[in-house]
Formats: structure tokens, C-alpha cells, sequence
């Protein structure tokens, strides 16, 4: 990914808080030299490994898993708010552009081969999504069910070799244009659009 240096994010706390707010990722793979895509929701561990690690499944039907290899690598993108920024918004002269925050995370695959481990990984993504509900669902497996359900998924571990954050906030411009955009964005409708401004203001909080 293209990451000119005033856009690049290091901060693990907003880079793992992006991906667990975001965390229906892109997970890409390249087989025969062909981009692959599946759109999943992902757990992020930051504290497995050296960089942390990706936990999820997917229906066995899909022949991505099969793209794993033991010593290929496959991309997970996670994208976060964006919104279009007007140069009307600047006291100085400028362009149309977009201002925006994604992370890229390659890995190394591994299938979760045991069973008890990918009852625990359904568990664990249905305890994550589902929490926020007032009466969270209970996967509750057991029997045939448990057999059936189990046997119609492929867990799967990423092991992360490599993050990049861009988090393009307007950084290149005076301080005085880009509280022009956190108020522009502000005030919009757009729910993203807000929270893009939410996300400059952070960004601009840490550097002052």
C-alpha cells in the first residue's frame, strides 16, 4: 500500500481499535495469479505473536481455504470511515480529496484442524457479535447439530507478518484547514462522515 510518511500510522492502540470497530475485513488471496475475496468477520488478538493474530472461519463450500499454502501469505484489509473533503473548506488553495483510515495485515495462514478448537472459535466470534444484544444468542452445540454445523466451516488462524495503517487525515495541511474539516465533518448527517471528523480530532489531539 502506497503510505506517504506524514500518513503512516504506528499507534497499535488506534490501529487494533480501527480493526475491532471495523472488523468485517477483506481477506484476499492471489491463486494462479488471480485476486481472490471474501468478505468475513475477523477477531483480532493483538497480544498472540510477535504482531498478533487473526481468528475466523468460513463455509467449506468456499475453495479459498484451499488457496492456503504453508509458507504463502494471504491480505486482510480492514477499511474504517472516509468521507470526501472539500478544497471550499480550506483558508489556502487546494484539491478535491478524500481523507480516510485503513489497515493492511499480511499473514501467514493455518487451518484449525482440531475440533474442539473450532467449537471454541464459533463460541468465541458468536460471544463477540453477539454481546451487544440484550438477549445474546448460545450457539449451544450438541449432537448432530453440533456434527452438522461444525462440519459446514473451516476455522482458520492468520499469523500477522507485517501491518500497515495509513490514517490520511488532512495531516499535510495547515492547522487551520484541518479544523476547518473536523468542523465541516462535523456537522454532516452522514454518521461516517462524523466519524472521520471524531477520528481527525483524535489524531490531532495526540500531535499537540
Amino acid at each position: 500500500m502506497y503510505i506517504p510518511e506524514q500518513f503512516k500510522e504506528t499507534n497499535s492502540e488506534r490501529i487494533s481499535s480501527l480493526i475491532n470497530g471495523n472488523s468485517f475485513g477483506m481477506l484476499i488471496t492471489v491463486p494462479d495469479g488471480v485476486p481472490y475475496v471474501s468478505h468475513l468477520p475477523f477477531i483480532f488478538d493483538h497480544t498472540a505473536g510477535l504482531k498478533g493474530k487473526l481468528l475466523c472461519h468460513m463455509a467449506r463450500a468456499n475453495p479459498q481455504w484451499q488457496h492456503f499454502s504453508s509458507d504463502g501469505e494471504v491480505l486482510a484489509v480492514f477499511q474504517g470511515p472516509h468521507a470526501y473533503v472539500s478544497p471550499s473548506w480550506y483558508s489556502s488553495l487546494g484539491v478535491p480529496t478524500w481523507n480516510y483510515a485503513v489497515v493492511h495485515l499480511h499473514g501467514k495462514p493455518r487451518l484449525i484442524d482440531s475440533e474442539s478448537e473450532l467449537e471454541a472459535l464459533v463460541e468465541r466470534l458468536t460471544h463477540v457479535y453477539e454481546s451487544h444484544m440484550p438477549n445474546p444468542w448460545q450457539p449451544n452445540l450438541a449432537g448432530e447439530r453440533r456434527t452438522k454445523l461444525l462440519n459446514m466451516i473451516v476455522g482458520f488462524k492468520i499469523d500477522i507478518t507485517n501491518i500497515q495503517a495509513k490514517f490520511k487525515l488532512s495531516q499535510n495541511r495547515p492547522p487551520e484547514d484541518r479544523q476547518s474539516v473536523v468542523k465541516k465533518l462535523s456537522q454532516s448527517s452522514n454518521q461516517t462522515e462524523v466519524a472521520v471528523a471524531t477520528l481527525m480530532s483524535e489524531v490531532l489531539d495526540a500531535e499537540f
